[in-house]
């Protein structure tokens, strides 16, 4: 026990020497990858964020509204871009989150939208309400994620992580390349994590209906079919003018890792927490691959890569397989009701699927 307390007061000793805050916090955000290097602003443009309302959403979208420089225009927002859209399940926390981020960096253009990705009623009907509402889209970042959850389904019986953290952006994307393509030159950032490496993707039961249910298996599926998905979306929309690609924003300390119960672990919270201090990042530095992808100049026409933090990696080689991904693209579109017999032929012609070739499933 002794030990143990010994351990556990290494990390507020190390912290309370002088300037040690601030020292520990530069040395790990420095160590995980440090911030933005570009400046770039964001005025004129649409940005969409799935799960803005916690962790590196949240700090993605409140970095991105700093960077409207023309938050105090008296022109109206509507037609002139600027607007984070901040799309979440649980539409309390989001307002809340999109007061505080308006509060705090004067910008009012910044809009919480209800957005439930474990259900393709509520991808489509968010979908025709931001194609209605919105003249272009310039970035989505598909950012919300669910990890090593129970056993659960999607309300349309898809295994949860896949659903949400795959089907539910791959949906949501489709809807939505109409109006990235209105934007001239939109971006596509899909939040996807090393785990990937390990992931497997198992087309005879992509949902683990006939294995038993190996919780780490299934978030390592989804986050490998998150690089396939974008492997797959950049050639289709090669010569577009819409760009996509996959990052690893790093191991951050976030709402993500909520059902691993490691936060819940004294082992963890004494033994491990002190070096956890300068191995895991906050949101804000966990937030900043996600915004050097939305916004760098050096990035433009950049697609189909996979990045490790703000640097571009080869990811696992299964991620790299072209049969794989096109595979896992035509069994996805059948699943969430994308009628593919129209489908590739409009990405041939350079136009993309409309609202009307959506049925339900």
């Amino acid at each position: 026990m002794e030990r143990q307390r010994n351990t556990s007061n290494l990390a507020e000793m190390i912290l309370n020497s002088g300037h040690g805050i601030s020292r520990a916090r530069w040395i790990r955000d420095y160590a995980t990858g440090g911030t933005c290097p570009s400046k770039a602003t964001v005025s004129g443009k649409t940005i969409i964020i799935t799960g803005a309302n916690t962790g590196i959403g949240k700090e993605t979208a409140r970095e991105l509204a700093r960077r409207d420089t023309r938050k105090f225009s008296a022109v109206k927002p509507h037609r002139n871009g600027g607007r984070i859209i901040m799309a979440c399940r649980d539409m309390g926390k989001c307002e809340t989150a999109a007061r505080e981020i308006r509060g705090e960096t004067l910008s009012h253009h910044v809009y919480a939208r209800h957005l439930n990705l474990a259900s393709l009623k509520s991808i489509r009907e968010f979908a025709k309400k931001v194609t209605e509402e919105e003249e272009h889209i310039n970035v989505l970042i598909n950012n919300a994620g669910i990890m090593r959850c129970p056993y659960w389904k999607t309300e349309d019986g898809f295994e949860m992580q896949f659903g949400v953290n795959h089907l539910g952006h791959f949906l949501l994307t489709n809807l939505l390349l109409e109006k990235l393509k209105n934007s001239g030159n939109g971006r596509i950032i899909n939040v996807s994590s090393l785990a990937h490496k390990v992931g497997q993707i198992d087309f005879n039961d992509l949902n683990w209906e006939k294995k038993k249910y190996d919780t780490k298996a299934a978030y390592c599926q989804s986050k490998l079919a998150n690089i396939l998905f974008t492997k797959e979306l950049a050639k289709r929309l090669h010569g577009s003018g819409v760009t996509v690609n996959a990052v690893h924003p790093g191991v951050t300390n976030t709402e993500l890792g909520r059902h691993t119960g490691m936060h819940k672990s004294n082992f963890s919270n004494t033994v491990l927490g002190p070096f956890f201090l300068f191995l895991v990042k906050s949101p804000r530095v966990g937030a900043q691959p996600s915004i050097y992808l939305a916004v760098a100049e050096e990035l433009e026409g950049i697609s189909g890569k996979y990045f490790d933090v703000n640097k571009q990696e080869d990811p696992a080689p299964q991620a790299l397989d072209d049969e794989t991904a096109r595979r896992l693209w035509e069994m996805s579109a059948k699943l969430v009701g994308l009628k593919n017999d129209n489908f590739d032929l409009q990405f041939q012609n350079n136009s993309t699927v409309n609202m009307d070739n959506v049925r339900t499933v």
